[in-house]
């Protein structure tokens, strides 16, 4: 009797496929870390928000809405092209999974074109970094985004380099590579939030 239940064992637990997080641990520590950061940016800017309502309120105008309207759309669908490329990974569709990272990266690109345009035509209209405390914290959250957007760049390069070949594929860093692309997204989901929607 007990060799029967020992038989069965393996096979009963073969039956129950493994839970896990998708990526590696160190990246959701990394994602921890920066939500925390960004956190207290934040809460910075929304003290110093309440304590100059009418100053933030004002600068707020001087902002092009559809521009960022148009950044949020834009790394919203990339991060749908990053889980279509996640998902075509897992189901070995190789080629899918590349051609969904590539239009990853052109999004990507085309919200940084559209940051930058953003940022020269306020400094062309004399608003710019030092111009008043609003525009203080516009230059420095967009700016700190940006960094992350380019550091954002280096993982998908990453993640089309381990699926060019088999030797080197890897389902564990590709979906580490998408989880520090959607953090990206994210932030920049709350970023435009605070800059441009609350009131």
């Amino acid at each position: 009797m007990s060799d029967i239940t020992q038989a069965e064992q393996p096979e009963a637990d073969t039956a129950k496929p493994a839970r896990h997080i998708p990526g590696q641990p160190d990246m959701w520590v990394l994602v921890l870390f920066e939500a925390l950061i960004f956190t207290a940016y934040f809460a910075v800017y929304l003290f110093h928000r309440s304590a100059s309502s009418a100053l933030f309120l004002r600068s707020q105008g001087y902002l092009n809405p559809w521009l960022g309207t148009l950044d949020t759309a834009l790394l919203l669908t990339s991060s749908m092209f990053m889980l279509r490329c996640v998902q075509a990974a897992r189901a070995g569709a190789v080629r899918a999974a590349m051609a969904n990272a590539y239009l990853t990266a052109g999004l990507g690109v085309a919200f940084l074109i559209a940051k930058i345009t953003e940022w020269i035509l306020l400094v062309h209209d004399g608003h710019g970094f030092t111009s008043n405390e609003f525009f203080l914290y516009y230059f420095f959250l967009t700016g700190i985004h940006l960094l992350h957007l380019l550091i954002g760049f280096i993982t998908l390069g990453v993640c089309i380099y381990q699926l060019r070949s088999p030797n080197r594929r890897s389902q564990e860093i590709v979906e580490t590579c998408a989880t520090y692309w959607h953090t990206v997204d994210l932030l920049w989901i709350l970023i435009f939030s605070l800059l441009y929607v609350v009131r």
